[in-house]
């Protein structure tokens, strides 16, 4: 599959913030993100709202961002249907959607989803197949634009031989630099960087802790950490200083900014950061401002 039209800008965000949002408010939000010159929006598909549904109420609320699904869960739906909504919304708004797929992980999977986790590359690798396969009898887009959330590197060749790119999820910019070794120079590699602009280191870790509490539970990432060169004594507890600072940036806006910036020198086309606050059921409508002024100008 090499057939994406979309030209994405440096700096996008990733958020799983509009969740706790009522959708006029969403809808509000998505277009002061436009307003700020953000190239992508990217959200997250959980408990919440359905993603293409979602994705489309993102895109009938703009005009030029690109809106992405960060990820698109391949056991929420079908390839039959995963390949009808993307050529939906792709025909419908050209050039502006980008679906990324997952395998997600198996507590979700299994136990809320009531499906059987299977090995994610090959599970991977057919479901593509098949997505490809599926018939569909509409109007077709004049491009589609997928990527793969892929930490190891099994994921990510596939996602150069069968995708636009990659999207790793809770990673350094060493990992990008290993990605991108990995995927050649042409695919598009969009790491997520989360970041917490708060200068005191109690309460920046604080923050931070909060939010890769679920993420080490997840044998997905504490796996991919410990490829990174971490231990396992890092991922216990809460997640060592260590650790912590690695996958968090925080700090005043040019420390955060640097960490943007490391991803790009190493090999990021899109870097989407995710803002984080105190307030987890907040939107970051402050951070998103001071980090627009600072990136884009």
């Amino acid at each position: 599959m090499k057939s994406s039209s979309i030209a994405l800008k440096p700096i996008g965000l990733w958020t799983g913030a509009f969740e706790q949002q009522p959708a006029a408010k969403v809808q509000e939000a998505v277009g002061e993100l436009e307003r700020l010159g953000f190239g992508a929006v990217w959200f997250s598909e959980g408990l919440g709202r359905e993603a293409f549904t979602q994705a489309s109420l993102l895109l009938s609320a703009t005009s030029r961002i690109v809106i992405a699904t960060g990820i698109a869960n391949i056991y929420a739906r079908d390839p039959f249907s995963m390949a009808a909504g993307q050529k939906t919304l792709s025909e419908s708004y050209p050039s502006r959607f980008l679906l990324g797929l997952g395998v997600s992980h198996i507590p979700l999977v299994e136990q809320l989803r009531g499906h059987r986790y299977e090995k994610p590359v090959a599970k991977m690798r057919a479901y593509l197949d098949s997505m490809d396969a599926a018939r569909y009898q509409s109007v077709t887009p004049a491009s589609t634009t997928r990527v793969l959330a892929a930490l190891g590197p099994k994921m990510l060749k596939l996602a150069a031989e069968r995708a636009d790119g990659a999207h790793p999820y809770n990673v350094t910019p060493e990992h990008t630099a290993k990605a991108r070794e990995l995927l050649g120079p042409k695919p598009l590699l969009c790491p997520e960087q989360a970041v917490v602009l708060e200068t005191n280191p109690t309460k920046a870790r604080e923050t931070a802790r909060s939010f890769l509490a679920l993420y080490l539970t997840l044998p997905n990432y504490t796996n991919n950490f410990l490829r990174e060169g971490f231990e396992e004594a890092d991922c216990k507890n809460g997640g060592s200083d260590r650790l912590i600072d690695a996958i968090v940036a925080w700090g005043d806006l040019d420390k955060v900014c640097k960490r943007i910036r490391d991803h790009q020198a190493a090999g990021a086309n899109h870097v989407c950061i995710q803002a984080l606050s105190a307030d987890p059921k907040a939107l970051p409508s402050r951070e998103w401002r001071e980090l627009a002024s600072a990136l884009i100008g």
